[in-house]
C-alpha cells in the first residue's frame, strides 16, 4: 500500500526536541519507522545546517534539510547547497547598529558559517545547546557575502521590545520570531513554506503528500502549505489556528503520537 505522505517536513527546537533539548526514543522510533515505509523526513529549523546536523544524525538519518527558516536548503551528505536567500547589505547595517547601541548579541549566518562580534556567557551556553560553534569577527572585519540570516538573542521581554521596535519601522528585510528568546532578520522570500514548496516542485511531491509539524510563529508558512499541517500541544494559540491539527506537546513525544496517527 502506498505512504498516504511522501513527504514529512518537522521543525526541531519545541517539537522534535523536548524543552531540555533531547530527541525522546518514541520519537526517534516513530520518524525512522515513517522514513523506513518510504517518507522523505525533512527537517525545517530556525538552526543553521551545523547545529541540525547532529539531530538528522541523532534520528539515524541523512538527507535535505531546511535551515536558517528557510533561508538555505542543503545536502547533508555532501554539504552541498541547493539554494539559499541572501540579504543584502545595504539593509544589514541598521540592524548591527542597533545592537551595537542597545548591548543586545546578535550572530552573522551564511549557509554554514556563524560569527559573532563578542561572547557573552549566556551567548555561549546559548550555543553549547544547540550544538553551535560560532566564530569571533576581528575588529573591522567586513561582512562576508552569501549572508542569510541575522539573529538577535536576548530574554524574553528585550525581544518582545526589540519586535515592537522594528514593527514599527519600515525595512526591506523580513522580521520573524523564531523563538520566544530570538528574532531572525532574513530577505523578504525566504520562509519555511517556500523552501518546502521549492523542494517539493524539485522532487515532483504535490502538497496533498506532505505532511508538516512545527510549533512557532516561523512554522505557520510550513503548516499552512502542507496537506496536513500539525501544530504541536505548547505552540501559541496563532499557530495551533494556523495548523489543521494539534498533536501532543514537546514533551510528551507529540511528533510520535502524529505520526504514528496520520502516517
Amino acid at each position: 500500500m502506498e505512504i498516504k505522505y511522501k513527504l514529512i517536513a518537522l521543525d526541531v527546537d519545541g517539537t522534535l526536541l523536548t524543552d531540555d533539548h533531547q530527541l525522546l526514543d518514541e520519537v526517534r522510533e516513530a520518524v525512522r519507522e515513517a522514513a523506513g515505509k518510504g517518507a522523505e523526513i525533512v527537517l525545517c529549523t530556525g538552526r543553521g545546517p551545523m547545529g541540525a546536523f547532529p539531530v538528522l544524525e541523532e534520528l539515524g538519518l541523512s538527507g535535505t534539510l531546511i535551515t536558517h527558516n528557510g533561508a538555505a536548503t542543503v545536502q547533508s551528505v555532501d554539504r552541498s547547497v541547493l539554494f539559499q536567500y541572501d540579504i543584502d547589505q545595504r539593509y544589514i547595517g541598521e540592524f548591527i547598529s542597533y545592537c551595537r547601541e542597545f548591548d543586545i548579541h546578535y550572530d552573522l549566518n551564511t549557509a554554514f558559517e556563524m560569527m559573532v562580534e563578542k561572547m557573552t556567557p549566556e551567548a555561549a551556553e546559548m550555543y553549547k545547546i544547540h550544538q553551535a560553534e560560532p566564530t569571533v569577527m576581528s575588529n573591522g572585519q567586513q561582512l562576508p557575502s552569501g549572508l542569510v540570516k541575522l539573529t538577535l538573542f536576548g530574554t524574553k521581554e528585550s525581544m518582545d521590545f526589540v519586535q515592537s521596535y522594528w514593527e514599527k519601522r519600515q525595512t526591506p528585510l523580513q522580521i520573524i520570531r523564531s523563538g520566544d528568546l530570538f528574532i531572525d532578520v532574513q530577505h523578504p522570500g525566504a520562509s519555511k513554506g517556500e523552501a518546502l514548496r521549492q523542494l517539493a516542485e524539485g522532487r515532483g511531491i504535490p502538497r496533498e503528500k506532505i505532511l508538516a509539524i512545527g510549533n512557532y510563529f516561523n512554522d505557520i508558512s510550513m503548516l499552512q502549505f502542507a496537506g496536513l499541517g500539525i501544530a504541536m500541544d505548547n505552540s501559541p494559540e496563532l499557530v495551533k489556528e494556523a495548523a489543521d491539527v494539534v498533536t501532543g506537546s514537546n514533551n510528551d513525544s507529540g511528533v510520535a503520537s502524529a505520526i504514528r496517527a496520520y502516517i
